[in-house]
């Protein structure tokens, strides 16, 4: 199950997605007032995004936040692992996984890596531009 964190962090994109104009930075109580969501628990999201540059921020004067790069070039598979961790749907498909004793005669072993793979490619072939407007370009 993805988390709120996980959400919360493609709303936010989106959100500065469809809201930022060239340079200029939006700042977090536009964003947390215009998506719901407090401003401390914004923080902390916002906080993994711009230490891992999918966003930047600017402290004082003019403070904000902003895209590094184009809503195209966001794959939705990467905001959701950053925030979520792994989207793996068990424990063995993780990254650095020990390796399981198992998995040479373990009969779910494929089910679970043919699903790991179809999550990850449908992840990975949204961005957040497909997001905006709505979500109208997924198909």
């Amino acid at each position: 199950m993805i988390s709120t964190k996980g959400r919360y962090a493609l709303r936010v994109i989106v959100d500065l997605a469809e809201h930022q104009q060239g340079e200029e930075y939006i700042p977090l109580k536009d964003i947390a007032a215009r998506q719901e969501i407090s401003e401390k628990y914004l923080e902390i999201i916002l906080k993994v995004l711009v230490k891992e540059k999918l966003l930047k921020g600017l402290r004082g004067k003019g403070s904000g936040y902003r895209l590094t790069r184009s809503p195209k070039d966001y794959p939705i598979g990467e905001i959701l692992s950053l925030t979520e961790g792994t989207l793996a749907p068990v424990a063995c498909l993780t990254e650095n996984a020990d390796p399981c004793e198992r998995s040479e005669t373990c009969p779910t072993l494929r089910m679970w890596q043919r699903f790991d793979n179809l999550t990850h490619d449908f992840f990975y072939t949204i961005t957040v531009a497909d997001l905006m407007d709505g979500g109208e370009r997924i198909k």
